[in-house]
């Protein structure tokens, strides 16, 4: 019989990428968890960007910062196209999309195991609040000066 504690509980990690315009200003949120605990908070403006574009560059941070916290994970996100283009079940068309992806592809090797869930919007909105709140800092920081 499995225990509950003998249950192998993987870094959870949520990550939204917001642009406003597409392309237009960008920014990503991610939130690490483990058994339920916020590791780590991580939000950035990126620049220009379009939406996917966001997506693709929330997932290369999240895995840049959950390398070397654990060898396993499971990733949600609330883009559909990411979830399966990094299952395999989309091509992936969009040159700057295709080299982004070359440079996740070396980061997932840090793993041993990485699994990607769609998740719906609702479900992800803490990440997409930190995605959003860069943005907002990013615009009011821009109106100050």
């Amino acid at each position: 019989m499995v225990q509950e504690t003998d249950i192998l509980i993987l870094l959870e990690v949520n990550i939204d990428g917001a642009s406003r315009g597409n392309p237009g200003l960008s920014a990503i949120g991610i939130i690490i968890k483990k058994n339920n605990t916020i590791l780590k908070e991580h939000s950035e403006f990126l620049g220009i960007r379009t939406n996917n574009q966001a997506e693709y560059e929330a997932l290369k941070k999240a895995l840049e910062i959950c390398t070397g916290l654990d060898n396993e994970m499971m990733l949600l996100s609330d883009s559909e196209l990411l979830i399966n283009q990094r299952n395999q079940k989309y091509r992936i068309r969009n040159q700057q999309l295709k080299t982004i992806s070359r440079e996740i592809s070396i980061l997932e090797k840090n793993f041993q195991t990485i699994q990607y869930r769609h998740i719906p919007r609702e479900k992800n909105n803490k990440a997409d609040k930190l995605a959003n709140r860069a943005l907002d800092d990013h615009i009011q920081e821009k109106n100050i000066q």
